[in-house]
């Protein structure tokens, strides 16, 4: 069976992240370039191979300005130096029904460590223009400071500025090329 190469549809996808501020609330963010491609035999996503995320850095967005800027700072993902995030996923393993795992390599900072994303597969349909497509919605959770985001502050009551724990949560559409 031939490979079938996939690429994100960056109009019906996003990536975005969340993390504790004070230990009370979440702030989100978004990457809002990014890119996903992966091989497949046929249409059979049990067998992808070659599956590679990257963003850009300078992407990201928190509806807030000041803290943007303070994310690309070299405090946090120093975008000036390294320009993207890139996730290399090794194997795609079905634990049941449409319920996966992801195990791969996670690229912050020019730190790489394993990890593991839970996959729901929404399954593979034609949109009314004729193209393949396939959906996928991915969670994980991070520590921020295994990949060199160190940057810690406390108030003065003690408070834990922000979370060393980072959530991960994805709605990825891949097209099928032609």
């Amino acid at each position: 069976m031939a490979n079938v190469k996939w690429s994100v549809d960056p109009t019906h996808s996003e990536v975005q992240f969340k993390v504790k501020h004070l230990m009370i609330t979440n702030v989100t963010g978004y990457f809002s370039k990014f890119n996903v491609e992966a091989e497949t035999e046929g249409d059979d996503f049990e067998k992808a191979s070659n599956i590679v995320f990257t963003a850009d850095v300078d992407s990201i967005n928190t509806n807030n300005e000041q803290r943007d800027t303070h994310l690309k700072s070299p405090d946090f993902f120093d975008a000036a130096n390294h320009q993207q995030v890139k996730f290399v996923g090794k194997k795609y393993e079905k634990v049941s029904g449409d319920e996966y795992k992801l195990h791969g390599d996670l690229t912050i900072r020019e730190t790489t460590k394993p990890v593991t994303v839970n996959v729901e597969f929404g399954g593979i349909v034609e949109d009314p223009y004729g193209n393949t497509k396939a959906g996928f919605t991915i969670d994980g959770k991070i520590n921020r400071k295994d990949f060199g985001l160190t940057w810690d502050a406390v108030t003065e009551a003690g408070s834990v500025v922000v979370s060393n724990d980072i959530r991960l949560h994805a709605e990825i559409q891949l097209v099928k090329q032609k």
